[in-house]
């Protein structure tokens, strides 16, 4: 079912790091009828994708941990085991993103790349839309530090069997939802990448 909704103004209200506009609109009732005007803030943010590189010959993945602003006093530690991870610029397709991230982030190149999902992040405030992947690599030789300088990015890959992650997961050592949806993604997934 199709419901209305109407943007009766929009103005930004921060321009930096991130984009933050303020809109005024109104939307469709459940019971029918348009509701009062609201007021909302969006963060807005270009689409993100996210790729999470496996060995199925090892039965190992590379994650990255990586200093977060976001995790100050969220949790116990603001370095956070992530996997890569990058936004889409101009000219570029969720896949080039992936290849290019997986070089920067963790010098690993794509064997394969495997769509997992797409989602919303945080729908209720943020714009952020993220395409996961499954990157099929060669982990041998993937432990390191990566990143940009210019872009501020101190990043340590590191090798974990498939099992290990996971069990990351499950004791809540993981915070950030991408590295979750892909490992769980993967303990689902796993043998039929193996053949």
């Amino acid at each position: 079912m199709q419901y209305r909704y109407r943007v009766r103004r929009r103005e930004r209200c921060h321009d930096g790091f991130f984009k933050m506009d303020r809109l005024e609109l109104e939307h469709e009732l459940y019971q029918g009828g348009m509701g009062q005007p609201i007021v909302r803030e969006l963060m807005t943010r270009d689409p993100v994708v996210a790729v999470l590189p496996y060995d199925p010959v090892l039965d190992s993945v590379v994650l990255i941990e990586q200093f977060r602003v976001g995790a100050l006093g969220q949790v116990d530690s603001p370095w956070l085991v992530e996997i890569v991870a990058g936004i889409v610029e101009s000219g570029e397709t969720p896949a080039d993103v992936a290849v290019r991230e997986l070089r920067e982030e963790a010098g690993c190149d794509v064997r394969d790349l495997i769509p997992i999902c797409r989602y919303l992040s945080s729908p209720g405030g943020l714009s952020e839309h993220v395409s996961l992947y499954c990157a099929l690599v060669d982990a041998s030789d993937a432990a390191g530090i990566y990143g940009l300088s210019e872009e501020g990015e101190d990043i340590r890959a590191f090798v974990l069997s498939r099992e290990a992650a996971l069990e990351r997961v499950l004791q809540s050592t993981v915070s950030s939802a991408p590295p979750i949806i892909a490992l769980q993604w993967l303990q689902l997934n796993h043998g039929r990448l193996k053949g």
